[in-house]
């Protein structure tokens, strides 16, 4: 799921609805979780914030280093962790350089290996795919090569889509497989479009396109609906014609076409009639929003 937040002007999005509140927080200017130790008062967005806050009252240092023969310990995870980086690092190398002239020494083989490539003048992770033979100096990057030879998968249920490069794959996913999450109603949506369009259901004046013609009243609340109109009404332009033999049936709009196009096709049908014996009945708004009802 994809939490959006609803301020004007704001297209934040965020993966879990904590950090949607906290972001929430920066437009509100709220402080919700509150020190409640005896004159302080003070607020913050996050409830860990204020148990880390806390702990400047009560001299509390629940994070001990866990060294041989250090006894020291701290307030927070991140000073614990500098700790041991100043102190200790030095006594956790094990990996030596063993060039000569050269005894260098790291925590990780991979931190090694990627040294010895200043010495050998060729880097040490090599791509095995026939053909090619390029080298990297991380296995990171020789991770991110190989994907040119094999493209990144959509691991998702009954999905083939294959990108050539790990953006294509992201857009894939957002456009085809994320939930958009309303933050007023929370109902959920396949695209942002559809939400965007679903919001306006909650202002307190909903936007109305007019048709601009002359003499023509007509109203619309989506720009789509509103196209349609001018060009079947008004301009009597009528492009897109079903091509199954027997129909002839035109319309303004090629989307139009493609939702028609479904009657002819009776595997299609048949999933949309279970579909739509299951579904609940839905709202005028829900409709006209393109809001996607959970299963």
């Amino acid at each position: 799921r994809t939490f959006i937040c609803s301020f004007p002007d704001c297209d934040a999005t965020f993966s879990k609805a904590w950090r949607l509140d906290v972001h929430l927080c920066r437009h509100t200017g709220e402080r919700p979780f509150v020190c409640d130790y005896e004159g302080c008062g003070k607020g913050f967005t996050r409830d860990c914030n204020r148990i880390r806050h806390l702990l400047t009252h009560t001299g509390e240092k629940p994070f001990a280093c866990a060294a041989d023969g250090c006894n020291q310990k701290f307030g927070t995870k991140s000073n614990l962790k500098k700790h041991i980086e100043r102190k200790h690092e030095n006594q956790q190398k094990q990996y030596v350089c063993d060039f000569e002239g050269c005894s260098k020494s790291f925590r990780k083989h991979q931190q090694l290996k990627v040294h010895q490539c200043q010495h050998t003048n060729e880097p040490p992770f090599k791509c095995n795919n026939e053909g090619c033979g390029k080298h990297f100096s991380t296995p990171t990057r020789l991770k991110r090569h190989e994907k040119i030879h094999e493209g990144y998968a959509c691991k998702k249920e009954n999905c083939s889509y294959i990108g050539k490069t790990w953006t294509e794959l992201v857009k894939h996913n957002k456009e085809s497989h994320t939930d958009l999450v309303c933050s007023e109603c929370h109902k959920t949506f396949k695209r942002k479009d559809n939400l965007k369009q679903h919001q306006k259901t909650h202002a307190v004046e909903r936007e109305v396109y007019r048709c601009p013609r002359e003499g023509c009243e007509r109203t619309y609340t989506t720009v789509f609906n509103l196209q349609s109109h001018i060009l079947s009404f008004h301009e009597e332009k009528k492009p897109f014609s079903c091509d199954y033999p027997g129909c002839g049936r035109v319309f303004a709009m090629k989307q139009s076409l493609t939702r028609h196009a479904v009657v002819h096709d009776p595997e299609k049908r048949k999933l949309n009639l279970k579909a739509k014996r299951a579904r609940p009945k839905r709202s005028l708004a829900s409709r006209l929003s393109g809001y996607i009802p959970l299963k």
